[in-house]
């Protein structure tokens, strides 16, 4: 069975918006930081799918985004938007997941991100790994 979702790769001052996802069995990637984003309801779009979640994970009327890319494979269908973060940190409401940081490319790289608020270093879920590599190829 294939699912889609659509991503937000947003960036503020030469960083990315990262969201820490729960850890919580039975979600996908628990405890691995990821994009904001998620499922698209039926009959959804993932243009609109991205901008209702990120008002509904961070609180935040995001411009609309633009396509960034799109993978596809058996199980999945993601749809990755990019665009600017247009609020300072500070502002967003975090509704959904256990952190948010804002993460230089190099960090990215790392594979290993810190978290504020669990105090220790998480690794990248696979669809932030994906949007990595497309940063570093064709930025």
């Amino acid at each position: 069975m294939t699912f889609a979702v659509a991503l937000g790769m947003l960036e503020r001052e030469g960083r990315w918006l990262l969201q820490l996802r729960d850890d919580i069995e039975g979600i996908v990637h628990p405890g691995c930081w990821g994009l904001f984003g998620g499922h698209l309801d039926p009959g959804e779009r993932p243009e609109q799918a991205v901008l209702r979640e990120l008002q509904e994970e961070i609180g935040w009327g995001a411009p609309p985004l633009s396509l960034w890319f799109e993978h596809h494979d058996a199980q999945l269908s993601a749809y990755y938007f990019r665009g600017p973060l247009t609020v300072p940190l500070e502002a967003l409401q975090l509704n959904e997941g256990q952190d948010m940081v804002l993460a230089g490319l190099e960090a990215l790289r790392s594979g290993q991100i810190w978290s504020p608020r669990r105090r220790e270093w998480r690794g990248l879920a696979p669809s932030l790994e994906r949007a990595v590599r497309r940063l570093g190829s064709k930025n």
